[in-house]
This record gives structure tokens, sequence and C-alpha cells, in this order.
């Protein structure tokens, strides 16, 4: 008998990563005596999360195009909650970034608005990207600007996420190479995708206009 293991969408599944990333956080505070350390700790590893969310969520529909299986198919369904979770874990990563600052009071002086403006600016799109992921806020925008909004915010929180490995790999660890590359490959998957969509849309036009060409009977019973 063929027994269905009941999958895991939707809200559940949102629930259920923020519940793993609050746990990982706890854990890893509750693992280091000194809590400055454990909030370090925290911080990169809710960015670690943050990162494998948004590459899920940013290629999500590519993949669907490019390779069709029920994992990419799902995936794209549950893009939504993906990106919410997203979401919540940078808001973990920005309550972690408050809280080290407090518990080391050298931390804030030592920035600048410089260093500060591209998280300031990825976290304003991030934030707008959630609130217009609910119908409730959505249904006041017109389809067109709710996809340039969310097609811009994509972009720009990609590009913050390659500014700040891509700086940190000659001054703090070549290591860093890693994730720039993982996302280097993901906009490769992007681009390539978003042409694949728009090459179905073209050839289905193409198709249509074909098929509403008359025959050479109609047209002579049009004569």
């Amino acid at each position: 008998m063929n027994t269905k293991v009941p999958s895991i969408t939707g809200w559940k599944l949102f629930w259920l990563i923020g519940t793993l990333v609050l746990a990982m956080s706890a854990l890893l505070l509750a693992l280091n005596a000194d809590p400055v350390e454990g909030t370090r700790s925290v911080i990169r590893a809710t960015a670690r999360t943050s990162f494998a969310l948004f590459l899920a969520a940013f290629v999500a529909s590519s993949l669907n195009t490019l390779v069709p299986s029920d994992f990419t198919r799902r995936l794209m369904r549950e893009r939504r909650y993906v990106g919410l979770s997203f979401a919540f874990s940078h808001l973990v990563h920005l309550m972690a970034i408050f809280s080290y600052g407090v518990l080391n009071p050298q931390f804030w002086p030592s920035r600048n608005t410089l260093t500060n403006t591209p998280g300031t600016v990825g976290y304003v799109f991030i934030a707008l990207l959630a609130i217009t992921s609910f119908h409730v806020v959505s249904r006041h925008m017109t389809a067109a600007s709710w996809k340039r909004l969310h097609t811009v915010g994509m972009w720009v929180i990609a590009a913050i996420f390659g500014y700040s490995f891509f700086k940190r790999i000659p001054t703090m660890s070549v290591l860093y190479a890693i994730p720039f590359s993982m996302l280097c490959a993901a906009v490769a998957v992007r681009l390539v995708g978003k042409w694949a969509q728009a090459n179905k849309r073209r050839q289905a036009h193409a198709r249509g206009s074909y098929h509403n060409v008359p025959s050479p009977n109609a047209l002579e019973s049009l004569s």
C-alpha cells in the first residue's frame, strides 16, 4: 500500500524555517560562554541561512523553466514563503547585529555612513518585498508595478550580497570566493532562465499568430 507523505507547504514551511533559524541562534548563544562571541556566531550563521534562502527564491522561476521536475515545481510554488523566510532570517541577523553593537561599544563608532549604506538599502528592499508579498498590500498595486518592484528588489539584494562577499575576499578570507561564485552561478541561471521564458512566450505568440491567419478557403468565403 502506498502511503503519501504529507508535505510541508505554505505557512507551515515558513514557521518551520523560522523555528529552525531561532533554534540555531539560541543554540549558538548557549554554546558560547562569551555573549559577544556567541552573538558574532549568530550573525555569521544567519548570514548564511539568509543567503541560502535568498538564492532559492532568486532562481526558483528560472530553475523550473530550465530543469522542470517535482522539486523545481514545488520550489516555484513555495517561492513566496521561501522569500518571507529569507526576510525573517535576515531580521534575526539584524537583531543580532544590534545586540552585538550593545555588547561591543566599539562596533558602531568603527562604522560610517558609507559602510552602512549597502546594508540599509538592502533592508529597505527586503522590507518592501516582504510587505508587498501579502495580498492585503499587493491588491493596491498594479501587476506591472508589483512585478517591477520585486524584480528590481531581488537584483538589488543580489548585488549587495555580491558586493559584501567580494570586498571580503582580499581583506578577510579567500573562502568568501565560494559564496561569491555561488551567487554568480545563480545570476547566470536566472538570466538564462528568463531568456528561455521570453523565448517560449515569443514562440507561443508566433504560433498563435500563425493559427489566426485565415486559410485560402476562408479568404474566399469572405470575398
